[in-house]
């Protein structure tokens, strides 16, 4: 019997939730930026997002026959079978497949998520006797944990170390056996259900709050297109195919010139500058505001970070850290936005100062006495546009953020 297919409704005709969609559109392109936390409240259409980001998301390379999904242009990061092959002088065969979305239940067991050992078995036949898990499974497709803030935290722990090192280890009676698992961690949380971990909040790259509240129109909008997909789901698919391959190529571009985007000098300065005003916790946010305004420039098509570029990262990179070592709340949408703003303004001076944050007399506000205002200035304008994708102007109304 062939494997059920889920029917979900295209990407590009869910209604709303722009930025949410930009977000996982970015970790489509580059599943380096780390994964994205939701927050929000039930029924904003979360998991309805995240279920059709699948469809977009380019092929990806995989060792045929191998039970963890290698990726043979991997070659030091491969399983034991694979590594095996290649000392051998074995061409490791290759096929393409479809990215999926990897659910982890919270009713998940320990062995479920990791994988499972015979000790007798593992000494005749190696790693042979490793029953795959959940972290097997999720290699070089998306693992999505609906309620993470509800996951026990042993579960919580073995996904953070293998979010981390893209390694997952089982380790039983003195025997370890190891496999890549490199995966988009995607997770959506209800935060009146409770907080998460501060070390699993740092681990999710970025961040997106979802609310509840919709324009009349929006919600007429959204219910219409409910109504069409439920009646005839891939009368409501074929609608919206052209919408979907426009997409999908737009992500195949912006693949292809990834690497070619250039950050300029002063740009990663204002990033540096930015979180240390902003007195973000370690230099990861820094990594993440940089990987993802390159991104995002690449979606744009164009191949140079720009501030509009360095303000969007920060945004969704920003908003759950905490400060200060966990004694500062995340910062405001308005405080990151002229931080970023003030810092790509002073670093354009090449300022030599010893302290890039520092900002001479003739600049400083009235309030530059504390560390987090001393960068500030500017406004960024909400609800900007991302992509092309969607209906043209003139065809079905613009989605709204």
């Amino acid at each position: 019997m062939g494997e059920l297919k889920r029917t979900t409704m295209p990407f590009t005709a869910i209604v709303g939730l722009e930025k949410l969609k930009l977000a996982l559109i970015l970790n489509g392109i580059n599943p380096q930026i780390g994964g994205i936390l939701i927050s929000g409240p039930k029924g904003t259409g979360k998991t309805t997002v995240v279920r059709a980001l699948a469809d977009l998301l380019p092929d990806v390379e995989t060792v045929d026959a191998c039970r963890f999904g290698c990726n043979p242009e991997s070659i030091d990061f491969l399983c034991d079978d694979c590594s095996e092959k290649v000392a051998k002088g074995e061409k490791l065969k290759s096929k393409k497949r479809k990215m999926r979305v990897v659910n982890l239940p919270l009713s998940t067991t320990e062995d479920r998520l990791i994988g499972s050992l015979d000790i007798e078995q593992v000494l005749q036949d190696g790693i042979q006797a490793l029953r795959p898990g959940i972290l097997a499974e999720a290699h070089q497709n998306v693992l999505y944990v609906d309620e993470v803030n509800l996951l026990p935290d042993h579960l919580v722990d073995d996904l953070l170390d293998a979010a981390a090192t893209k390694i997952n280890s089982i380790e039983r009676e003195g025997i370890s056996i190891s496999h890549p698992s490199d995966f988009i961690l995607i997770g959506t949380m209800n935060p009146e259900e409770g907080e998460l971990r501060p070390q699993l909040l740092d681990r999710f790259a970025l961040h997106v709050a979802v609310g509840s509240h919709h324009s009349i129109d929006d919600r007429m909008e959204l219910v219409r297109r409910n109504l069409e997909f439920e009646d005839n789901p891939e009368a409501f698919r074929d609608e919206w195919a052209e919408e979907q391959q426009h997409l999908r190529d737009q992500i195949s571009h912006a693949k292809l010139i990834l690497n070619d985007v250039v950050l300029p000098e002063e740009n990663l300065r204002a990033i540096a500058m930015a979180c240390d005003a902003l007195e973000v916790d370690g230099v990861r946010p820094d990594i993440v505001i940089s990987k993802t305004a390159i991104t995002h420039a690449a979606l744009e098509g164009r191949t140079e970070v720009s501030l509009e570029d360095m303000k969007l990262a920060s945004q969704l990179t920003l908003s759950h850290r905490t400060r200060r070592g966990g004694l500062l709340e995340p910062p405001s949408s308005d405080d990151i936005d002229r931080a970023i703003t003030r810092a790509s303004e002073v670093a354009k001076k090449k300022d030599t100062r010893k302290s890039p944050t520092e900002v001479p007399p003739e600049e400083q506000d009235d309030d530059s006495s504390e560390k987090g205002r001393r960068i500030s200035g500017g406004r960024f304008g909400r609800g900007q546009k991302f992509g092309q994708y969607g209906r043209q102007e003139g065809q079905k109304k613009k989605l709204k953020g």
